[in-house]
Order: C-alpha cells, then sequence, then structure tokens
C-alpha cells in the first residue's frame, strides 16, 4: 500500500516584521508531526526563493511596493489554497499606518530633511530598489485569498490548530482564546 501523498506547503513574507513566521516556527516540535503530512516547498526553512506548485501557500506582511506585488501574485498563482497569516497580510497592519501620510514626504523626511543627515543626502533612486506603492495594501487587496487567521502575530497554537484542521480536510475553526493581538 502506498503511502498517502504528502501536501506541498510554501510560506513567504512580504511587508511585515516577521513575527508570524517566528510564531510558525514557535510551533517546535510539533513541525515534526507536520513533516508526516506535508512537505515545504519555498519557505525560510527550506531557502527556496521561488514558490513551485503548492497544495497550500502561507503568506504573512502586507504589500507596499512593486516586488511584493510581483511576489504575491507569483505566489497565488502556484498555490491552490491561500492563507493570509497575521494583521498585516490581514488589513496591512503596521505597515499601513502610513496610509495616511503623503509618500512624498515620508521619503523626504527619511532621507533628506531629517536631523543628522549627512549633507547633500537624497531619496534613493536606483532600478534595483523596488518602486513603493502610494499605500500598504493587505493581500486580499492584490489576489483572491482563501483564509485569513488573523493576529500579530497569530500564537504557535493557533497557527497549529489551523493547518491540521486545513490537512485533516476540515474547515478550519479557532475557538476561544486562540486569536491574539499583542
Amino acid at each position: 500500500m502506498n503511502a498517502p501523498r504528502k501536501l506541498k506547503v510554501a510560506t513567504t513574507s512580504l511587508a511585515g516584521c516577521f513575527g508570524c513566521h517566528m510564531s510558525f516556527l514557535d510551533i517546535d516540535e510539533r513541525l515534526l508531526d507536520l513533516l508526516e503530512f506535508i512537505e515545504f516547498d519555498r519557505s525560510p526553512l527550506t531557502d527556496i526563493k521561488h514558490c513551485g506548485p503548492c497544495d497550500i501557500g502561507i503568506i504573512e506582511g502586507g504589500v507596499c511596493n512593486a516586488d511584493n506585488v510581483h511576489v504575491l501574485r507569483e505566489f497565488r498563482a502556484n498555490c491552490k489554497v491561500l492563507i493570509a497569516l497575521g494583521a498585516c497580510a490581514v488589513n496591512g497592519g503596521l505597515p499601513a499606518q502610513r496610509n495616511h501620510l503623503d509618500l512624498r514626504d515620508i521619503l523626504a523626511a527619511v532621507y533628506v530633511t531629517e536631523e543628522g543627515l549627512a549633507p547633500g543626502t537624497q531619496i534613493p533612486n536606483d532600478p534595483e530598489l523596488p518602486l513603493p506603492l502610494n499605500q500598504v495594501h493587505p493581500i486580499h487587496e492584490v489576489v483572491r485569498v482563501d483564509y485569513f487567521l488573523p493576529g500579530c502575530p497569530p500564537s504557535a497554537d493557533a497557527i497549529w490548530k489551523f493547518l491540521t484542521d486545513l490537512i485533516a480536510g476540515r474547515t478550519p475553526h479557532l475557538g476561544h482564546g486562540l486569536i491574539q493581538y499583542d
């Protein structure tokens, strides 16, 4: 008898603090239990840079620049199911706090007028740098999202429960106490 096919899972991060990936790693030894049912594609655990065809994609962070848009669209195209993980992916999170400010004013303040800058500094203008968007967007404003797992960051227990429900073919359900905003 053949062993059941393992689900392929990929993760990536856009504009955010990487706290959701840290919370994912806080699953600790339960990650080994997950490996009985899944294999990782793109992830900090594998250091694979481009997502291949996957069953489940987990993405944290909001969309703040052109590179984020490109990565997000490529990621969505390769994932059957997409999970928005954490406040930044769900609603823009802390990076979206800049949305009420003018981008030109922010860049000028950071690179030109901030006290202590070297004389003659200017806003970077290099084709290697991703073009910033005027606003930070949650990922559902750019691509279709199948599931939202809020929190800042979601706890390891919430991520574990969500993934094990999904892998078992159940609709993920997080009971009281599993969603947190620290």
